[in-house]
């Protein structure tokens, strides 16, 4: 078809669809609304699998964290029915061990935490105590705020200090300047020497790392912690007091090469089985592997949520299809008197097809400036949970922290897929009318009344 012969086609096209402007719209509303709501449903899928990404990535694509786990019941029957202390987890000897065998590493950073509670003057306050080295600070992408964090001299000398988290400051001190003043926790003072930043909390992934919350904790040297609390914390629960025994909490191996994480974490898994097999209290966590699982997630979620959309679009084509049907009966005399003036089958079908293709398009071009404003309506529907749905304590629930901290981007490849899709589903839902409108027989198109 000749250029010139095409535009005058559409131009027969929108004067056709134009007699019926209702029908056409809201024909047409069922192409945009698929088109949309694919688009919509990849820029979600992609803000979900962005954040998840971003939360492995936070652990560090060149780490290895090894945790102390509590064992199953099953696992800990043995060492509990010879002792009221259930003693699990890792040990420094495990840290040593790993510290001395792992060569590829840069640092290895051991951690203790243990639920505490804070007192400054009348004030108190349920923390993580948390017991670490100054890498502490880089390794968890923490900022101070004011003051210092821990250093290698307070690590050997055992001081009493401590660094508070931005919430714990609020809560303990309000609007005093926390440095220099002292807290308690289990009957010992320490010192404030800092104050860090607010930073976002970091959600549960998967069955592997626990959510944590960074704006309630208290850091203090791990030397001074083990000799001022040390490892064997007691705690009152029902029918009595329970007791257990924690060396370490979090052993982090930082590498120096991206491509040695796979294989040194093997090494690892396979030196702490030899030590923790049978009790089952320490997992291996590399975030590498998470962030390759992250990304295959993201094609499957990908692919399941276009797939589900685009049944709206299959929906649009089948109201076309009846459109078009409906508009081949009403335009039978019209069809009898074109083929009677020369008109070919093959003009009757591009004539019918091209009307299609402008209503699918058309559909599909609006569909895409709607797919475009998919984050500032998430925005909006975002605003109305957190105010209706999400409320008091449900807001600050791990539910309520990814769906506030989720935002939808818009792939660009999605763009012309959406559009594409929309046109491809016109063409074919619109083939078999304009087929059926090209073998009309012509005398019989012309008494048609």
């Amino acid at each position: 078809m000749s250029p010139s012969r095409l535009v005058r086609t559409v131009r027969l096209a929108l004067k056709s669809l134009l007699l019926h402007k209702l029908r056409s719209g809201l024909t047409m509303l069922g192409i945009v609304f698929g088109v949309f709501s694919v688009i919509a449903m990849l820029a979600i899928g992609e803000g979900a699998s962005t954040q998840a990404q971003q939360q492995v990535l936070e652990l560090g694509a060149t780490n290895i964290i090894v945790r102390s786990v509590k064992p199953p019941e099953d696992a800990a029957a043995g060492e509990g029915n010879r002792s009221r202390v259930l003693r699990y987890g890792l040990l420094r000897s495990d840290f040593r061990l790993l510290d001395e065998t792992i060569t590829s590493k840069i640092k290895a950073i051991p951690v203790r935490e243990i639920a505490q509670k804070a007192r400054y003057l009348h004030r108190i306050m349920n923390v993580r105590l948390v017991g670490c080295t100054p890498d502490y600070l880089e390794i968890n992408h923490l900022r101070m705020l004011s003051g210092r964090f821990i250093t290698d001299e307070d690590q050997q000398q055992r001081t009493n200090v401590a660094v508070i988290a931005h919430e714990t400051a609020q809560m303990l001190f309000g609007f005093e300047n926390p440095i220099g003043k002292p807290i308690q926790m289990n009957g010992t003072p320490y010192r404030v020497v800092g104050l860090t930043q607010e930073r976002t909390a970091s959600a549960a992934i998967g069955g592997s790392l626990s959510g944590q919350d960074y704006n309630k904790d208290v850091y203090i040297p791990l030397e001074t912690l083990q000799v001022r609390i040390g490892d064997l914390i007691m705690r009152a629960s029902t029918g009595g007091m329970s007791a257990e025994q924690v060396e370490l909490s979090q052993i982090t191996l930082q590498l120096d090469d991206i491509d040695k994480v796979i294989s040194t974490a093997e090494v690892v898994r396979e030196s702490i089985d030899r030590i923790h097999a049978k009790k089952r209290d320490v997992t291996v966590v590399v975030p590498l592997e998470l962030l390759k699982q992250a990304d295959q997630l993201r094609k499957i979620f990908n692919i399941v949520l276009g797939s589900i959309a685009a049944i709206s679009l299959l929906v649009g084509g089948i109201g076309i299809m009846n459109i078009m049907l409906a508009t081949v009966t009403e335009r039978t005399r019209e069809i009898g008197i074109r083929r009677s003036l020369g008109a070919t089958q093959r003009d009757i079908t591009q004539q019918f097809l091209i009307e299609t293709v402008v209503l699918s398009g058309s559909g599909g071009i609006l569909g895409v400036v709607l797919g475009l404003l998919t984050p500032y309506v998430f925005l909006v529907i975002r605003w109305v949970v957190n105010q209706w749905v999400l409320e008091g304590a449900q807001a600050g629930s791990e539910l309520g922290r990814i769906f506030t901290g989720m935002q939808p981007q818009v792939p660009l490849w999605s763009l012309p897929l959406a559009f594409g899709f929309s046109v491809a589903i016109g063409m074919t839902f619109g083939l078999y009318p304009a087929r059926a409108a090209a073998r009309l027989d012509p005398i019989e198109a012309l008494r048609h009344v």
